[in-house]
């Protein structure tokens, strides 16, 4: 038997209690993009709509794209995002009762977020070659569980 191998925890044995995670992060991008996205204009439609969804869809994948997450009920998922002068932070919430938490989720929901709102205005930020265009400081900031 192999006993260097990868493989998923156990666990089996833990009981299901209610776990929350949050994560949040930012991208940066030219004022004339962030106007373009207050403005509502993008060319694909409207930005933090779309990227919303995109973050919903992506923390009930994370199990499908990371490979040692354990696939759990999610009972709850909230994108939100607050818009500033360069940047847009995005904010992810995730709530499950289960056996394991949900920070994978979380993270997985603002970073794919990000990256939409990314790809939704990338036709304006590639014009210096993404100069000023960055993700950066995704992480955990509140994890919650109750035994």
């Amino acid at each position: 038997m192999y006993e260097k191998g990868v493989r998923m925890v156990d666990i089996s044995e833990k009981k299901d209690v209610y776990r929350e995670c949050i994560a949040e992060g930012y991208i940066k991008l030219k004022k004339e993009t962030i106007n373009i996205i207050k403005e509502g204009k993008a060319k694909k439609g409207d930005v933090l709509k779309v990227a919303q969804v995109a973050g919903i869809m992506a923390v009930k994948k994370t199990f499908e794209l990371i490979p040692m997450c354990h696939p759990i009920p999610i009972t709850g998922v909230n994108v939100e995002f607050e818009i500033f002068e360069d940047k847009i932070k995005a904010t992810c919430k995730v709530k499950t009762t289960y056996k394991t938490g949900v920070e994978m989720e979380a993270l997985t929901g603002v970073s794919v977020a990000l990256l939409t709102i990314w790809d939704m205005v990338k036709s304006y930020e590639k014009l210096d070659n993404y100069k000023e265009t960055r993700i950066y400081d995704i992480k955990v900031v509140e994890k919650i569980k109750k035994d």
